[in-house]
């Protein structure tokens, strides 16, 4: 199966349920809106399209709704945003990811000292990681901390049998002037040193079939948009949904013959190719 190009989301408004849209190399650069994102959900949603905003965030909806609104994206522009540390967190209550109150967690994150998840389930965050029951690795600091740094922290836990949630599995992550390693490749090292991981978001299946429990559509009936094969493309497949990739983010410089490979290395291959999220 070939790849469709198109020159933007007009085609396929109304073709699909619900639009599964990636945040971050989709719609903005992390610091900026990308040329022509704003108005691709404007038009979107006028032509009475559903979309939703499923990101490997390991923050919850409500922080990225404020985030994005400051960078002129307003949650008029979308129906919901879900994020991995929604699922994550989901799944704890549930009693899928085990934890219990009282737990000592080493939170990982971007710098930002987000502790939402550990205080709704009641867990004790502690920078000190001897003491540690529990790892939750929502972000990185790859721009700061090298890999190195990171190994060395969390080897004697992984010795320990101290097991990790990975609330954002994105192993590359836009910063200013390019790309760094992200909290995906910090679980991957733990793995690497013995830790188990559980890992939530794209492309693991669990957090889309919470978005689309949320909107109440059936994954035939989805199309999603992202930038990463690894993650966007190959959840879509994974999940049973349509996908398309655009050339914005983290492939934004990609060469056909290094696209190419990245479907043959992911098995997936997108439905559509888009230059960006343009209408």
């Amino acid at each position: 199966m070939s790849s469709r190009a198109l020159a933007g989301v007009a085609a396929l408004a109304g073709r699909y349920d619900a639009l599964f849209v990636d945040q971050y190399g989709v719609l903005h650069d992390g610091a900026t809106p990308y040329p022509g994102a704003r108005d691709a959900l404007l038009r979107l949603r006028d032509a009475g399209q559903r979309v939703l905003l499923l990101s490997n965030s390991g923050r919850p909806g409500p922080y990225n709704v404020e985030r994005l609104a400051r960078l002129g994206l307003g949650p008029e522009l979308y129906e919901t945003i879900v994020t991995s540390g929604d699922t994550a967190l989901a799944l704890a209550r549930s009693g899928d990811i085990p934890v219990r109150r009282g737990m000592r967690c080493l939170l990982i994150d971007g710098g930002g000292h987000d502790t939402h998840f550990c205080d709704v389930l009641g867990l004790v965050v502690d920078a000190t990681p001897a003491r540690a029951d529990l790892v939750v690795i929502a972000g990185s600091q790859g721009g700061t901390l090298t890999e190195a740094q990171y190994r060395a922290m969390l080897a004697p836990l992984a010795r320990r049998g101290v097991y990790a949630v990975c609330t954002n599995p994105d192993r590359r992550m836009l910063v200013p002037g390019g790309t760094a390693f992200g909290a995906g490749r910090i679980a991957e090292l733990y793995e690497e040193e013995g830790g188990r991981v559980v890992w939530i978001g794209k492309p693991h299946r669990a957090i889309y079939t919470h978005a689309a429990r949320i909107c109440d559509v059936r994954p035939e009936r989805v199309l999603c948009v992202g930038d990463s094969v690894e993650h966007d493309i190959a959840g879509a497949l994974g999940f049973g949904a349509d996908s398309a990739l655009v050339r914005t983010g983290i492939l934004a410089d990609a060469t056909p013959r290094e696209l190419e490979a990245a479907f043959v290395r992911y098995s997936a291959r997108p439905d559509y190719i888009l230059p960006g999220l343009a209408w």
